[in-house]
């Protein structure tokens, strides 16, 4: 396994920009950049890498080998040796079909072989929680599957995403990776701490929360968010929810804020809620998120059988980026000094996170994790 990688901050690259990376005959291009560079690039890089499969979507920050960046196009092309690609993709037709969408995503790979997989959907009007869990009724929980959900520089408007079509605002890419070779590692942690008392979700809709201990959700959040009101939903970014149990137990799971319903009184958050559940607020400082950083490579690392070359993707929630602001690259520091010279990073910030907890354990959607997930071969 190969990898090379190219950071642009080109508004309309050509073939000749991506020549470095398309020597290397690769069978899988990842790209993540602005709203404005992943459009403007794709396609030049179409043209530049007709045999290989294209994926990756818009951020709200880049990640690379040199750091975060915003406004940049990060490409990074990868050659296996023993590993098959396959790539399906779907148009979601609105957040009510995000289950079917995970349905129809998982059911386009073919099954035998199947070893992990790796997906990008758009981050607004989704229901990432749901397209997951059609997912795994598919393809069984024994195969990880991790990726993020796009950004748009935290405007919460129009997400994009790249797969072998181009460029779209409404479509969800997949790739399915094949072989026995493959090490497919992963790790998720967050960094966050709860506060205020636990209040029990009284009504919600799948991922649309209307009530907390019988008021308006929205009432009982703004009260909390003090002068930050003005700036939602961008600022609903700073205080996630944590979601605990109806034994009041956390369940290891933060949702964060999509979207307000003023005329409701409601909150539309990234994944679906417990029903008899009970949610806490949170924040968090740099310091213990870059430890989350640091946690969630370890984990992954744990995993990994050799030492090889290998490619570290890291999706970031774009909160974490708010909260550490000029600090943001210490997380990334952190990741690579676990992971060691021989691996190459590349990822973004998101509007969700896709991974298991660990090891054999379900895929769910996070919100405010970083979640790595990493690639190599046997020798």
């Amino acid at each position: 396994m190969r990898v090379s990688q190219l950071s642009l901050r080109k508004s309309s690259p050509d073939m000749s920009d991506f020549a470095s990376l398309s020597a290397l005959n690769p069978q899988l291009v990842i790209a993540f950049g602005s709203v404005s560079a992943l459009k403007g690039s794709a396609d030049a890089i179409g043209q530049a890498f007709p045999g290989a499969h294209r994926v990756g979507c818009s951020t709200a920050g880049e990640i690379s080998a040199d750091g975060v960046t915003d406004d940049s196009l990060v490409l990074t092309a990868v050659a296996f040796e023993k590993t098959q690609v396959k790539q399906f993709s779907t148009v979601l037709q609105g957040m009510d079909d995000s289950m079917d969408a995970g349905r129809r995503l998982a059911a386009g790979l073919p099954a035998e072989g199947l070893k992990a997989v790796l997906i990008f959907g758009q981050g607004v009007q989704i229901n990432g929680s749901a397209m997951l869990l059609g997912m795994t009724e598919v393809v069984g929980k024994n195969i990880p599957i991790t990726g993020g959900l796009a950004g748009d520089g935290g405007a919460f408007a129009q997400t994009w995403t790249l797969d072998d079509q181009g460029v779209s605002n409404d479509r969800l890419v997949c790739v399915g990776l094949y072989g026995d070779e493959l090490t497919f590692a992963h790790g998720s942690f967050g960094g966050w701490s709860p506060f205020g008392p636990a209040r029990k979700v009284t009504r919600c809709v799948h991922n649309v929360l209307y009530e907390l201990d019988g008021e308006p959700a929205l009432e009982v959040y703004k009260r909390y968010l003090g002068e930050h009101v003005k700036g939602l939903p961008a600022s609903g970014l700073l205080f996630p929810f944590a979601m605990l149990g109806s034994d009041h137990n956390e369940l290891g799971l933060i949702r964060t804020i999509l979207g307000v319903d003023e005329a409701a009184g409601s909150l539309t958050l990234a994944g679906d809620l417990e029903a008899d559940g009970y949610l806490k607020l949170m924040h968090a400082n740099t310091d213990a998120l870059v430890d989350g950083a640091e946690a969630a490579a370890q984990a992954a690392k744990k995993m990994l059988s050799n030492s090889n070359e290998g490619l570290a993707l890291l999706v970031s929630c774009v909160g974490r980026k708010l909260v550490m602001g000029g600090r943001v690259d210490e997380e990334v520091e952190a990741v690579a000094d676990v992971f060691g010279q021989n691996a190459t990073l590349t990822g973004f910030y998101s509007y969700g996170e896709i991974s298991p907890f660990v090891s054999g354990s379900d895929c769910k959607l996070h919100n405010q994790t970083m979640t790595i997930t990493y690639l190599s071969e046997a020798s």
